[in-house]
C-alpha cells in the first residue's frame, strides 16, 4: 500500500486512474523541408481536425448557450477555409520551403495585424478570431491536446500546480477529482475543485511521483490523504465512507424545491458562484436562486486578446437569459496578483497583491474598462444583472465607477440600445480599509459582498497562496470575526444588504453565525447549495 498526505481542500471520495497534467510546448520555429507536399497535407489534416472540433463546439453551445454564441464557432470554422487565408499559408509554404507549423503561424499574424490596423472596431475585434482559429490549427498540427487531458475516461487530474488559464481550458467531463503537488486550500485548483464540486487534494508534495501515472488512486478530500494498492482494512475504511457519502446525496436532493428560509422566517438568499457561462448548468442542476459571483476575469484569462465588448456581451447575455430572472452579480475584471494575463503587458511587481489590480486597472485604463460596462448594461435588458466593483478601498473609488457607469448610460441611451437603467450596483468588501469607511460606502451602493478570501488575507498579512502559511491563514481570527460582524451591521443600518462571497459562505461552521451578524446573501460554489441550505432550513435566530 502506498499512502500520500496532503492537505484536503474539497470534501469527497472517489477512486480512479491518476492522469499527469500535459502542459504544451508551443513554440514554433522555422524548418526547411523537403517535401512541400508532405506538409500540405499535414496541413489540410489539421484544418479538417479544427473544421470538425469547431463544429462540435458549436453545437454543444446550441445547447448550453443559445444560438449567438454558436455562431461564434461557425465563424471560426468558415475562416479555416478562407480563401485569402489558406493561399497566404500556402504561398509561405511554397516559397519559403517551410513547415506547416511556421506557415501557419505567419499567415496568422499576417492576417491578425490587418485586421487590427482597420478604422473599423467590428473589424479590428476580428484580430482575436483569427488568432484563435490560427492556435488551434497549430495545436492540432503540432498534436497538442486542449485543456491539457488526452483520456477517454474521466480521472483523476495531478499537477504541480495549475494556473487560472489553464483550469479554464480544462475538459471538466473528465475530471473526478484533483490531486497537485503545491497549491494551498485557496489556490485555484482548490477553488475549482469546489466549484465543481468534486475531491481535491493539495501539497502532496514529492510523493506524488510521475511515475504513478496510470494506478488506480482511491482519494479522500477530506482527510487529504491518496492511497495506492490498499489493504484490505483500508479498502473497507474507503468503501464505508463512500456509502456514507452517497447517503448523504440522496438526503440533500430531496432539499431541492425547498425555500431557503430559517424556521424562525428568515429569508436567506443562497447563490453560487461561477467563473464562465459553462458553469450555469451546475447552478440549475443544484436548484440555485442565483448567481452571487461571476468572475468575469475567466473571459480574459481564456482569451489570447482583449475579449471585445460583443463577445462579453454574449456571455454576460447568455448567463443571464439562463438564470430566468434571478440576480445574477457580475464582478468586473479582477486580474493581477495570482491572476496574470500576458497581453495586459503589466510590468513586474515586487508585490502585485498590492499592486496594480482589480479596479485599480479598470480606474486607469478606461479603453478596458467602458467595453465591459458597455457589455454589462447591454446584458442587463436579458435578465436581472447586477454590477460589482471589487478591490474597493475609498469613496472616490466608487464615485468614479458610479461615472463611468452614467457615461455609458447615456451612450447606450443615444444610441438606441435597451438596458435596465435600474441594474443594481455594488462593491466588493475586501480590505480592511473599505471596512472602516462601510458606513460611507453604503451612501453609494445598493448592496455590500465580501470577499473573505482576501479580507482575511490582507487582515491578517498573510499570502494567501503560500502553502507554507496555511496555519498562519485563520479564516476564523477573532480580528476577522469582528470585520464580518461591522460589514453586516453598517450595511443593515444603511438598508441595503449583505452577502459573503467568498470561501467561507459554504463554511458550514458558519451559515448560522452570518445569519447572526445580519447577512442575507450566501454565495458558493454550487455542489455546497443543497448542503447550506438545509443548515439554513435548520437555523433559528
Amino acid at each position: 500500500m502506498i499512502l500520500m498526505q496532503g492537505k484536503g481542500v474539497s470534501k469527497g471520495v472517489i477512486k480512479g486512474k491518476l492522469y499527469f497534467f500535459q502542459r504544451p510546448d508551443t513554440t514554433v520555429a522555422m524548418r526547411q523541408v523537403e517535401d512541400v507536399e508532405a506538409e500540405k497535407q499535414r496541413l489540410a489534416q489539421a484544418q479538417e481536425t479544427t473544421v470538425q472540433q469547431l463544429n462540435i463546439l458549436a453545437e454543444k453551445a446550441r445547447e448550453d448557450a443559445g444560438e449567438e454564441i454558436a455562431i461564434l464557432f461557425d465563424t471560426h470554422a468558415m475562416f479555416v477555409e478562407d480563401e485569402d487565408y489558406v493561399e497566404c499559408i500556402l504561398s509561405c509554404l511554397e516559397e519559403e520551403g517551410c513547415n506547416a507549423e511556421y506557415a501557419v503561424q505567419m499567415a496568422g499574424e499576417q492576417f491578425a495585424a490587418m485586421f487590427a490596423a482597420m478604422d473599423d472596431a467590428y473589424m479590428q475585434a476580428r484580430a482575436a478570431d483569427i488568432r484563435d482559429v490560427s492556435q488551434r490549427i497549430l495545436n492540432n498540427l503540432m498534436g497538442i491536446v486542449e485543456g491539457g487531458i488526452d483520456s477517454e475516461e474521466p480521472i483523476i487530474l495531478a499537477a504541480d500546480d495549475l494556473a487560472p488559464s489553464e483550469t479554464i481550458q480544462l475538459d471538466k467531463s473528465k475530471i473526478l477529482g484533483f490531486v497537485t503537488q503545491g497549491g494551498s486550500s485557496n489556490s485555484h485548483t482548490a477553488i475549482l475543485a469546489r466549484t465543481m464540486g468534486i475531491p481535491a487534494i493539495c501539497g502532496l508534495g514529492d510523493a506524488l511521483k510521475a511515475e504513478y501515472a496510470g494506478r488506480v488512486a482511491y482519494l479522500d478530500g477530506e482527510t487529504g490523504s491518496v492511497v495506492l494498492d490498499p489493504d484490505e482494512l483500508t479498502h473497507a475504511q474507503i468503501r464505508e465512507k463512500y456509502n456514507k457519502q452517497q447517503e448523504m446525496k440522496e438526503i440533500l436532493a430531496t432539499m431541492k424545491g425547498q425555500e431557503d428560509v430559517t424556521l424562525d422566517g428568515k429569508k436567506i438568499n443562497v447563490y453560487c458562484n461561477i467563473g464562465s457561462p459553462e458553469d450555469v448548468a451546475a447552478v440549475l442542476n443544484n436548484d440555485g436562486q442565483g448567481i452571487g459571483l461571476f468572475r468575469s476575469e475567466f473571459l480574459y484569462l481564456a482569451a489570447n486578446d482583449y475579449p471585445t465588448e460583443e463577445e462579453q456581451f454574449q456571455a454576460y447575455k447568455a448567463v443571464a437569459s439562463a438564470m430566468g430572472g434571478k440576480r445574477v452579480i457580475i464582478r468586473t475584471l479582477d486580474i493581477g496578483a495570482d491572476k496574470q494575463v500576458d497581453y495586459f503587458d503589466m510590468k513586474k511587481e515586487e508585490n502585485p497583491a498590492l499592486g496594480v489590480r482589480a479596479i485599480r486597472i479598470c480606474l486607469n485604463r478606461p479603453e478596458v474598462f467602458k467595453p465591459q460596462l458597455r457589455a454589462l448594461y447591454r446584458a442587463s435588458a436579458y435578465g436581472k444583472v447586477a454590477i460589482m466593483f471589487p478591490m474597493i478601498t475609498s469613496v472616490w473609488e466608487v464615485k468614479e465607477c458610479k461615472r463611468a457607469c452614467q457615461s455609458v448610460m447615456k451612450e447606450l441611451t443615444a444610441e438606441g440600445i435597451p438596458f435596465d437603467p435600474e441594474t443594481e450596483i455594488g462593491i466588493m468588501i475586501e480590505t480592511p480599509s473599505s471596512v472602516f469607511i462601510a458606513e460611507d460606502l453604503a451612501k453609494y451602493v445598493d448592496f455590500f459582498s465580501v470577499g473573505t478570501n482576501d479580507l482575511t488575507q490582507y487582515t491578517l498579512a498573510v499570502d494567501r497562496q503560500n502553502a507554507k502559511l496555511d496555519k498562519f491563514y485563520d479564516p476564523y481570527h477573532p480580528a476577522l470575526m469582528a470585520l464580518l460582524a461591522h460589514i453586516a451591521k453598517s450595511a443593515n443600518e444603511a438598508g441595503i444588504w449583505a452577502g459573503i462571497c467568498g470561501e467561507l459562505g459554504a463554511d458550514p461552521k458558519m451559515t448560522e453565525k452570518f445569519i447572526e451578524m445580519g447577512y442575507t446573501e450566501l454565495s458558493m460554489a454550487a455542489g455546497r447549495i443543497l448542503e447550506t441550505r438545509k443548515l439554513v432550513c435548520e437555523s433559528e435566530m
